[in-house]
């Protein structure tokens, strides 16, 4: 069997399931081995029919019958039934409108039913019945089914050997509709049956596999799809997970050496220098700051492009870092001229972030004579304006593109629009990118490759990232973090609240909007959930609440919209009238911008709080965090239990997002983490993410493997499957 070969070759497989295989993004006998299981389900969660207690969810093996498909006496509400039978009892099975399933599966199959043990309610004439009545009034609600060829050992019998460890672990794997995972578990032993490991040559060189004790490529894919204790499913994991972190370090490192090839502007200007400009700024800089400009300084005179991420909760003061080592930039002279400056290019996603970049910038440097310009997709603005030396003027596009391809452009802040092919660079010598990862990799290389010679690369962003995650999906930067928030502002108290108390907190808030202050309320859904739709999220929506506020809480305030789906046009106008003042009350989903600043609000409601990640919780927090007046967030929950209230203690005390970031990685599980599936890494490594030594190991071993043999000549594997991974594979939107 050839692992190359395309699915359908190897197996029958039926309309529905080739679907569920493409959704799956299944296409060889490769992807579907390389399709690991989600979970293992042992023998302890499988149980003999006479021993289930209601609420339990368990897995039960036994024979089916009276499988009829079939209508509910009083709502005619179409089901399936059935009654599931094993040497211990009976119990019921009723599939709600899925009454296709009692067609699927024949009459006195063997079968594997997962699902949740419910209990009819007694009538008032039942309540003397015995517990064996009791028992039969058990049944299965929609429970998963699927034909089996054998019960596991262990089942009904003992559940351990002597040595301690489960007799069977049972893979469960991610399904599709039209394919279980017991469907996926037997087509996988088929290849691993047919002897098709037996060709495969494993990537990573034996001294590194022997060095961490990792199983080898074929030990590894027996071990994960058929563990024989969970040991081994332990083993495999890491494995791979260690094997997706080096290929990634490998590739990162990779690119920062040739980054590293690169010429670059050398800038000679010293920390005195710096100290000069920061005199102008109302506040002093945190250490956290000056150790960022410092290290920023040092890059800039070495000559070889600086590639560096400063990380930075919201208001910790990303942007003065940006400005101070911008204005280094900007008083420094191309090579060999005694007139003009080198240029500096800041990129941020939004135009409203845009605009507010290009009016600090204005504030900041309006002292020196040089010109600062806008560019985004609405229009373009110079400052000074010839007519009124103290503000700015919109000018035409391709006079803009003139002054910047002359040089006369000192700083040219832009959205998207700064990487377009007619916007050249005279002297570009530095790029900053504000809110990093909402750019992709290749729009972020189109700035930095605007000319010749390669500008200093500053990325920015105040999502909060595990350090884990930051070394692995970052190793081509090199790392710095403000951990600090600027002295005076007051921290954010944070106040969990019980539905019970929702109206006193609307009090707090009018208190403060009756002072002049603004509110942001952000609820987790835009439109009301559809009451037809099983599994819709129950929670406070956008429209529906602004609507309810205003019409039975804040009438006397006026009330705005926010969500996704407005253009970006409404969206743009929205903010900038919450801005100014014109919106007293901004309800909006986490959709409101990162980094906008409204120093007038000051509080802000959490609705549904459990369905957010704790980083998102804190960034969101962050949005008031932008004056030095006393800001609140009050956090509304839909359940009151110890998981959410843990997660909202840690809230609460957490010194800065980086922490609440561990905590979410630690205890939410590395797929919950807020944005996971953004950062372009497999689940798998994920769960890697949450054992620093091992992704610490992983980049040292890439880090050696490149210094011994940069182009790794020697290791002919690792290139082949370097190449073989696609360029975008890691990828940052």
């Amino acid at each position: 069997m050839r692992l190359t070969a395309p699915i359908e070759t190897l197996f029958r497989i039926a309309e529905p399931q080739k679907k569920a295989l493409k959704k799956l993004r299944i296409k060889t006998a490769e992807d579907l081995l390389y399709h690991f299981p989600a979970r293992y389900g042992d023998v302890a969660e499988m149980r003999t029919i006479g021993s289930l207690a209601q609420g339990e969810t368990v897995v039960v093996f036994g024979t089916i019958s009276k499988l009829q498909a079939t209508k509910a006496f009083r709502t005619k509400i179409p089901m399936g039934t059935a009654e599931l039978k094993d040497d211990s009892g009976k119990i019921q099975i009723v599939w709600f409108n899925q009454p296709y399933i009692a067609k699927m599966i024949p009459e006195d199959a063997l079968v594997r039913v997962e699902g949740r043990v419910s209990q009819r309610r007694p009538k008032s004439s039942d309540t003397n019945r015995s517990t064996l009545n009791a028992k039969r009034s058990f049944y299965f609600s929609n429970p998963k089914i699927e034909k089996v060829t054998s019960v596991p050992t262990g089942v009904g019998g003992s559940l351990f050997g002597e040595d301690g460890e489960a007799h069977h672990l049972h893979p469960v794997y991610p399904e599709s509709q039209g394919i279980t995972s017991n469907w996926l578990f037997h087509h996988i032993q088929k290849i691993i049956a047919s002897g098709a490991l037996d060709t495969l040559v494993d990537p990573i060189p034996p001294d590194i596999l022997e060095k961490y004790h990792l199983p080898s490529l074929k030990t590894a894919l027996i071990f994960i799809h058929a563990p024989q204790k969970a040991g081994d499913a332990v083993g495999a994991r890491k494995r791979f997970a260690f094997e997706e972190v080096l290929f990634i370090q490998l590739e990162k490192q990779k690119e920062r050496k040739l980054w590293q090839k690169e010429k670059s502007f050398t800038i000679e200007k010293g920390e005195e220098h710096i100290a000069e400009f920061t005199k102008r700024f109302p506040f002093s800089f945190t250490n956290a700051q000056n150790h960022a400009v410092s290290g920023i300084l040092e890059d800039f005179r070495r000559g070889v492009p600086m590639a560096r991420l400063l990380e930075g909760d919201v208001g910790s003061g990303k942007t003065a870092v940006a400005a101070s080592t911008a204005y280094a930039v900007i008083t420094s002279r191309p090579k060999d001229q005694n007139y003009g400056t080198l240029q500096v290019a800041y990129m941020a996603p939004t135009e409203i972030l845009a605009t507010q970049h290009f009016e600090s910038f204005i504030e900041y440097f309006k002292h020196l004579p040089i010109s600062i310009a806008l560019i985004t997709g609405s229009g373009c603005r110079k400052f000074p304006s010839k007519v009124n030396p103290a503000g700015w003027t919109d000018i035409s596009r391709s006079q803009l593109l003139k002054w910047t391809k002359n040089g006369e452009i000192a700083v040219l802040i832009g959205t998207h629009a700064l990487i377009q092919k007619s916007v050249q660079f005279k002297h570009l010598a530095f790029a900053i990118i504000d809110e990093q990862h909402r750019f992709g990799v290749n729009q972020r290389k189109a700035l930095v490759h605007k000319e010749m010679r390669m500008p200093h690369l500053l990325s920015m962003t105040a999502t909060p990232i595990p350090r884990t995650l930051a070394l692995t999906v970052y190793g081509d930067l090199d790392l710095t973090v403000l951990d600090e928030l600027p002295p005076g502002r007051k921290p954010i108290i944070t106040e969990p609240v019980a539905p019970a108390n929702r109206d006193a907190v609307y009090e707090k808030v009018r208190k403060e909007l009756r002072a002049g202050r603004q509110a942001y309320i952000i609820t987790p859904r835009i439109d009301e959930p559809d009451p037809d739709k099983e599994f819709a999220v129950q929670a406070r929506s956008a429209k529906s609440e602004a609507k309810r506020l205003k019409e039975k809480v804040f009438p006397e305030f006026d009330i705005g919209v926010m969500h996704s789906k407005l253009k970006d046009t409404e969206k743009e106008r929205t903010m900038e009238d919450f801005k100014n003042g014109k919106i007293d009350i901004l309800v909006s989903t986490s959709v409101v911008e990162v980094g906008v600043n409204v120093p007038n609000a000051t509080v802000i409601i959490i609705e549904g709080a459990e369905r957010f990640g704790l980083a998102q919780l804190h960034q969101l927090r962050g949005r008031v965090l932008r004056s030095s007046h006393q800001a609140y967030c009050y956090v509304f929950t839909e359940s009151m239990g110890a998981k959410t209230l843990d997660r909202l203690k840690a809230l609460q005390t957490a010194k800065n997002g980086f922490e609440l970031a561990e905590y979410d990685l630690k205890f939410r599980g590395a797929g919950q983490l807020s944005g996971s599936k953004q950062w372009g890494v497999s689940d798998v490594a994920m769960e890697a993410l949450q054992n620093l030594k091992m992704v610490e190991a992983a980049r040292a071993e890439a880090r050696r493997l490149l210094e011994e043999d940069e182009t790794l000549s020697h290791y002919p594997l690792l290139t082949e499957h370097l190449t073989s991974r696609k360029q975008d594979e890691i990828h940052f939107e």
